[in-house]
């Protein structure tokens, strides 16, 4: 049986970073912050769609009218494998395939880092 994880709105999949404290991307997060367990880091995994647009042709119909438009999202700004520093007690933690995970809501990150890679020549021309 094959098996799909579905975040909802705005929640953000991440796997923790489990360093002694100097991330990747070369950020040093104190040993003190870390120890009080107020933030967290970690590597995104998977995000959520973002958050629900309103479809203001409801307003002319029922209350339990269905929309015949396909629901919109305004999208997320962090991406999958962005490294992101969320506070931990806004987030969930939970083991998936022996994994432990952090469900965050968009609004407890406060930093996302991206690579940014140098545009290929030949992939611009």
């Amino acid at each position: 049986m094959d098996k799909e994880l579905l975040l909802v709105g705005d929640k953000v999949l991440v796997q923790p970073d489990e360093g002694d404290g100097v991330t990747d991307y070369g950020l040093y997060l104190p040993q003190t912050v870390k120890e009080k367990d107020k933030i967290q880091s970690g590597k995104v995994v998977k995000a959520g769609p973002g958050y629900p647009i309103f479809d203001p042709t409801l307003l002319d119909n029922e209350p339990w009218a269905v929309s015949k438009t396909k629901t919109k999202y305004f999208p997320l700004q962090v991406q999958e494998q962005d490294f992101c520093i969320f506070l931990r007690e806004s987030s969930v933690e939970i083991e998936l395939e022996k994994k432990k995970y952090f469900v965050v809501p968009y609004s407890a990150i406060l930093l996302i880092m991206r690579n940014r890679s140098k545009p290929n020549l030949e992939e611009i021309i």
